[in-house]
């Protein structure tokens, strides 16, 4: 029963000059000075009126200033709320108008379009800018709050943050995560991945979503270690930094690019003990040809964003390419064929999990809540999978059709919905097509009414309406969509017309 910071301070380094993180300038933060920043900033969240259980919304590039953001967040009770800077004015309006938020942070050049929209349909909540360097009202007004702070009682079942993820229907959902859960998920993964004090992560994430913000820099501050934090991910300056660092975390496309980078060899990789990559499918022959140009073995590992990790391969023992291990200490795992029993070895079912990660529900969709969990109480994931005779997980498909591109999760709906709007279009199906670097490709499928509309008008439309990484990188104009008896597209069908087509 207690705030996830405060679990997080019994395992911070007693000497407070310990770094917590370097920024790609060389830029030093102790973890006595992130305490202090953290308290500065709490202070001021409160001092502007919100109190525990009030939502902050950020929409800000990624910089030390807004990790302490979150930190402080976290110590003020609040419930957090990172959101893609890719996202819309459309997109944001929907995020707005369903979590109300009390305080809005964003880029200095949306500030003044976002004011205008909250007058419209959030009067209450106020707005204020952050630059890419750090900068910004909030941030000033911290450094003259005392640089102390005593956190905020939370019990396990206290909203830390909401993260949006999309749907079938093409709505997104509020996926609401316990204080409780996150702490589950970082102490879990401390210890199954060997973290300690003198570990260096290089993060190169990006921190609004789970992977970023919550495995990557809870497993260093569960541990009392540091980390190199980049603000993107970029192949020369990853390799760059590699001799100084311990653990990487990334998704399939850094492995991919870091082949392509001529310094990446075994030497570069002499202090490095842990490879990690999630958040999209490792090909087995990335895999392979990683273990041979490095000699490392890359750590393959699943979760979701409702659960937070769930499967890993292990530390110790065989990682094995095209798994993604066995379930993690106190989550439970089983794979549920279409006549509800239970697999067999090797046979494909739908996965479901339980445990102390899973998230608490859809924030204010009690309904779909319901729907997502079965009666004896297992999240049923979406995911379609299979398990060896020896426990290695294996992802076979997922039955929601969700791409996942880049790392990121774009649900077809929501892109269809937008496209099936473009004047001349009669209808459109969107799927995944495998792509060496984005790992899938969001491709569209489309019929005309009959007029002469463009590849290029089509995708314009979607720019506007769509963060970039959910517009089709790809469109194929169609007579027809093929479709089963019961008049459902056949998504498989499109699949594999179109397999090789976005290489």
């Amino acid at each position: 029963m207690s705030n996830l910071f405060s679990l997080f301070q019994q395992n911070f380094p007693n000497a407070e000059h310990a770094p917590f993180l370097i920024d790609s300038h060389g830029r030093v933060i102790s973890y006595g000075e992130m305490q202090q920043q953290t308290a500065q900033i709490a202070r001021q969240l409160q001092a502007s009126g919100l109190k525990k259980g009030d939502r902050i919304a950020v929409q800000l590039h990624k910089s030390p200033e807004v990790l302490m953001i979150y930190l402080a967040s976290l110590r003020a009770g609040l419930i957090y709320l990172p959101l893609n800077n890719a996202y819309t004015d459309a997109e944001m309006a929907y995020f707005i108008e369903d979590a109300q938020p009390s305080l809005l942070l964003c880029d200095p050049s949306r500030e003044t379009g976002f004011g205008e929209l909250l007058k419209q349909q959030a009067a209450s909540t106020q707005v204020m800018s952050i630059d890419a360097q750090g900068h910004g009202l909030l941030i000033v007004r911290a450094h003259h709050q005392q640089g102390d702070f005593y956190n905020v009682t939370c019990s396990d079942d206290d909203l830390a943050a909401i993260l949006y993820t999309s749907g079938t229907t093409g709505r997104p959902k509020g996926v609401m995560l316990s204080h409780g859960n996150l702490a589950a998920n970082a102490f879990t993964l401390k210890a199954i991945w060997g973290f300690t004090a003198a570990d260096v992560l290089i993060h190169a994430l990006p921190i609004f979503h789970v992977h970023g913000l919550f495995v990557a820099c809870h497993c260093v501050m569960a541990a009392g270690a540091s980390m190199l934090f980049q603000p993107n991910f970029d192949a020369t300056q990853v390799a760059s930094v590699l001799p100084k660092a311990s653990v990487l975390m990334g998704v399939p496309t850094f492995y991919t690019r870091l082949l392509a980078d001529a310094a990446l060899d075994v030497s570069t990789c002499q202090s490095i003990r842990l490879f990690i990559s999630g958040s999209a499918p490792l090909l087995a022959t990335t895999h392979k040809d990683f273990e041979v140009r490095t000699g490392h073995k890359i750590l393959e590992r699943y979760g979701m964003t409702e659960t937070g990790m769930l499967v890993s391969n292990p530390l110790a023992g065989e990682r094995r390419a095209g798994t993604v291990g066995s379930p993690l200490p106190e989550v439970l795992v089983r794979i549920v064929t279409a006549n509800d029993s239970f697999a067999q070895c090797d046979e494909i079912g739908s996965i479901q999990v339980q445990g102390p990660n899973v998230f608490k529900g859809y924030w204010r969709k009690p309904e779909k809540t319901a729907e997502e969990f079965t009666e004896d109480g297992y999240f049923i994931t979406g995911d379609q999978g299979k398990i060896s005779d020896d426990g290695y997980i294996s992802i076979v498909g997922r039955a929601k059709d969700m791409v996942i591109t880049g790392g990121f999760n774009v649900y077809p709906k929501e892109v269809e919905r937008v496209l099936d709007a473009v004047e001349g279009v009669k209808e459109t199906a969107v799927i995944g097509l495998p792509h060496k670097d984005f790992g899938e490709a969001v491709t569209a499928i489309v019929v005309l009414e009959g007029g002469d509309v463009t590849e290029q008008e089509v995708i314009a439309q979607a720019k506007c309406c769509l963060a970039a990484f959910k517009v089709p990188k790809k469109l194929y104009f169609v007579k027809a969509l093929p479709r089963n008896t019961m008049g459902k597209v056949q998504k498989n069908v499109l699949r594999e017309r179109f397999v090789d087509g976005c290489q």
